[in-house]
Formats: structure tokens, sequence, C-alpha cells
């Protein structure tokens, strides 16, 4: 039952003991949502070429430069949430529901009386970008191979007694050496196994000793003689865990401005809020496993166990990015927009920690946790590029189309110490740019009541290898599971009410999105043969009703 060949996983596990970030964490923090005022969402964002709006702060600042007055407003927001796994994850659903406060701004305006800059605007405003909220799980995925089996390839080269605590010398692996943390659990919490080999001592009497070469718990099939199998393989199933909550705020200041009536123009300082917290169990039952057998020294045996990892993850931290936007007017029933965002450069904090437990049914029973780990980097999230279209039809009428550009291989990761070579390398090999097209409309029934509906959709960051579970994808941290995200469509509609300068605006925007969670990564295992790992669909549904209160004056 030990190692018939050994395969080193490449790239798995930079060797940097307490890295916190990886290139999935670099996009999952870096995409946003829909969000914005009730009148913004109900007509699918579409405004780059519009303005007019407090959302347009967030989105195009040349929309400010489009106010004739100063304006007020707060929006709120009720979000209905559910999840489901696949059938390979027994088809199981979790909900929640949560209450946001959306958008909260200020506009003021300040007539020049000049023939060419006619008005000069300012305004501030609080806008959620992104909610992290999630729970999601899955139970009896069948499984090909065991993630002990991926650690223990990522282990091979490492001494057994580096990753044991010294009482007498005070040696602590986790901070003491450059081991990565999963190694050191996996050894301690016993489902990594170092393999055992006989010397002869210097009596010539054979002596068991510890190689570095480590076995996990899967056992692949060993053929035997005239087509037999000598030794079955082991058999399994995974269970998952995960609850996700957190968001991402800007604070923006703009300014801007009206030329002649034709040509409107805005600046922008974008400052931003992240917070993130994951908590992930990860949990195998196998039969007919590489189990220990008692003290390493022992070897392994066969046997059923089951083994249960739980990690914790928080990240928070600031970032700054700048806007720029023109809106151009040529006739009255005409506008085309612009709107180009730097990167938010991002200051982080990272913490996480892990625990372990395993049994087997020969009594065998180990368990471990980790220290807390407290990790600073930074995070360049991608440049974005909006261009938009808008007419007016017969006076009572809009048709807006937005297009939106994100170069998501062009995020950059780094820390005090200068960029993670590495980590930005699978950056451009896993990700690509995202194209968001956006429609909206919008109809005047009367002079004070509207109507409104729209649709955008975004496209996939993950290249196709990526994407179809066909590479081995690197995390860090002790958590190996990530998320491969793919198109997001969103339906919206809406309606508006005005009154002298009040306002009331309601929308109802529906989400739909599936991924593909992965327990850990598909890896070459020591078989020589690709072996996938634990994974299900989730498919994220998402209905919010938004309700937006201002007024003009």
């Amino acid at each position: 039952m030990n190692k018939l060949k050994l395969t080193l996983a490449a790239g798995a596990f930079i060797p940097v003991a307490m890295m916190a970030q990886s290139s999935v964490d670099a996009a999952m923090l870096s995409q946003t949502e829909l969000r914005g005022t009730a009148r913004f969402m109900s007509m699918a964002g579409a405004f780059t070429a519009l303005g007019g709006d407090l959302s347009t702060l967030n989105q195009n600042p040349a929309g400010i430069g489009v106010y004739r007055g100063s304006d007020v407003g707060l929006t709120l927001d009720l979000n209905m949430l559910s999840s489901k796994s696949g059938a390979e994850a027994g088809s199981q659903s979790m909900s929640r529901t949560h209450f946001d406060v959306n958008n909260f701004g200020y506009v003021g305006t300040f007539n020049v009386n000049d023939n060419i800059m006619q008005t000069f605007s300012w305004g501030v405003s609080y806008g959620r970008q992104k909610s992290f909220e999630r729970r999601f799980r899955g139970g009896g995925v069948p499984l090909q191979t065991s993630l002990s089996n991926y650690i223990a390839l990522c282990t091979d080269g490492t001494t057994p007694g580096n990753m044991s605590f010294n009482s007498d010398t005070g040696y602590n692996p986790y901070f003491d050496s450059d081991i990565p943390w999963l190694s050191i659990l996996a050894y301690s919490g016993g489902i990594i196994n170092p393999v055992v080999e006989t010397i002869n001592d210097a009596n010539g009497l054979p002596q068991p000793v510890l190689t570095d070469i480590y076995n996990g718990l899967f056992q692949h099939a060993v053929p035997g003689a005239n087509g037999g199998i000598a030794i079955p393989s082991t058999t399994g199933t995974a269970d998952f865990l995960v609850q996700e909550r957190g968001y991402v705020d800007e604070y923006t200041i703009n300014f801007g401005g009206n030329l002649a009536n034709t040509v409107y123009w805005g600046l922008g300082i974008g400052i931003s809020d992240l917070n993130f917290e994951q908590s992930a169990v990860y949990a195998e039952a196998l039969q007919g496993a590489n189990v220990p057998a008692g003290e390493p020294i022992d070897g392994i045996t066969e046997g059923d166990c089951d083994f249960e990892l739980s990690n914790w993850k928080k990240t928070t931290g600031t970032g700054v990015n700048l806007k720029f936007g023109l809106i151009f007017k040529p006739i009255n029933e005409f506008r085309i927009g612009l709107a180009v965002h730097t990167p938010t450069w991002y200051s982080l904090n990272t913490q996480y920690s892990a625990n372990l437990s395993f049994g087997a049914d020969n009594g065998f029973q180990a368990s471990d946790y980790t220290e807390v780990a407290n990790y600073n980097w930074n995070l360049r999230t991608p440049w974005r590029l909006m261009v938009g279209a808008a007419g007016v039809i017969g006076g009572r009428g809009i048709i807006s189309v937005d297009y939106e550009y994100q170069a998501y291989n062009d995020m950059k990761t780094s820390d005090s110490y200068g960029d993670f070579d590495n980590y930005n390398t699978f950056i451009k090999e896993d990700y690509k740019a995202s194209n968001t097209l956006r429609i909206g409309g919008e109809f005047r029934v009367t002079p004070q009541f509207s109507l409104r509906a729209g649709y955008a959709y975004t496209s996939a960051v993950a290249k196709d290898g990526f994407k179809d579970g066909t590479v081995e994808v690197v995390t860090a941290g002790c958590n190996p599971a990530f998320s491969v995200n793919n198109d997001v469509n969103y339906i919206t509609a809406g309606l508006g009410y005005r009154t002298g300068g009040f306002y009331a605006d309601l929308a109802y925007i529906h989400r739909s999105a599936t991924s593909t969670y992965n327990c850990f990564t598909s890896f070459t295992d020591y078989d020589g043969y690709w072996s996938n790992g634990a994974s299900a669909k989730i498919t994220d549904k998402s209905n919010q009703l938004v309700l937006t209160v201002g007024y003009k004056f």
C-alpha cells in the first residue's frame, strides 16, 4: 500500500508558510455586482450615457454634469438568496434573506451663468458594490482520490521531524519553518504518513526509518496477476459546508460640469472598504484506506476512516481608485458616454486558521489545529472601461445600451517585500478579461409615473482549462477549496413616481449564476494518472427588492 510512483505536483504550495492570498482570492475580491439606486438597477445599470442619478457617481462621474439642480437620496435593498448544489452533491439547498443600505448620496449644483461652463456640480455618495453573502453545502460526492493524497504529494521532500513541535527547544513548525501550514496540520492530524523503510544499523540489524515521502489515505487499485487486482481501490465520499459574508463598500467624491449643454464631464475619487469572512468545512469518509497503524514508525494498514478539515479566513482592508468620464450630446435625442476606472489599489490584511480531526476503525485518532496567521498584502484590481449610448424616443421613452470591459488577467498581488511573481503568473494563466452588456429602457406613462426594465450579462473570467478543471489550481493558506464562476445574468424591472421635487423608485432584480465549487484541485496522483478533485455545481439565485426615496431641489 506504499506509493507506486512519485509525481511532484508542479507549483503546488508556494513555499511561504503564511501566504494569505492567491490568484483565486484576487479574482474573488475584485468582482463587483449590479448595485445602486432603484432607477439605476431597474434599467440594469445602463447609465454610462445617461447620468442624472446618484449611482453615476460610482459608474460614470460625467453623469454629475447632467444635473441642473441638487439631489439627495437613500436606497434600501432587501435581498432573498438561495444556493443549490448539483446532483453529485445531493442537491442540497440553502437560503438566506438580508437587508442592505445600497446607496446614499448628495449632489450640489451651481449655475455658473457662463455660455460655455454653464453648471458646476459636486457630489458625495456611499454605495455597496458587492455583497459576499452566500451559504451552500453538499454531501455524498464520490471521490476519485483524497485531499490527503494531494497534500502528501506537496509535502514530499519534507523531513517528518521538522513538522513536529519540540517542547524542549520551543520549536513551533508553524512559525519557525517555511513548511506549508496545511502539510503540518495534515501530518499532525494523521491524514498523511511517511513511508517507512528498513535499513541496517551499524551492527547489521534491520531498523525502521521514516523517509520524507508520504502516503495519502486513498489507495489506487494495484494490478495483480493475469489481469486481476491485487489491491482494490479505496472508495469514499466527501461532504462540504461553506458560509461566506461581507461586503465591498465605496465612498466617492465627484466633481463635474456642463459645457454648452453638449459635453458633460466628471472626475471622481473612490475609497473602498472591503470585509470578507469565510467558514468552510470539508469531510471525507473512506473505505479500504491507507490508515496509520499507530505511531509513524509503525507504518500504515488498511481500514476505514473519516476526517474533517475546518477553515476560517477573514480579509479586511481599504483601497482607492480614480474615475474619469465624458458624456457627449450632439442632439437632444442622443447621447454617447465614456468612463474609465483605474484599478483599485487595496491594502489588505488576512487572518486564517484551521483545525483537523481524524479517526479510523482500528482505534487510531488524531487532531490538531493551527496557529492564527496574520498577513498583510496588496491587491490591484482590473482597469474598467465603459462605453454607452442612449436615445430618447418621442420625448417619453429612453433606450440605453452599455458595454464594459475588465481585464482580470491584469490583476496583481504583492506584499511589502515586492511582487508575488508566481501568483501573478497564475493570474495571467488562469484568468481573462470579462465583458458586460447592459440594456435598459424607461417609458414615462404620465408626467409622474414611469415604467422600467433591463437586462445585463457578464461573461466568466476564468480561462477554459481553469474553468473545466483540467489544470492544477494553486490556493493559499490552509483551505485548498476554490470556486470557478460562470456567466452572470440579471433581469430587472421597476417603476418610478415623481411629484414636485420628491421621487420614489421601486425595482425588482433577479440574478442567476452558476459556479463550480472545487473542494481541492484536480492533480496528477502518485499512480501517474490525472485525478479529479471533489467538486459540485452550485446554482446561486437572488431576488432583490430595492426602494429609493429622494428629493431634487
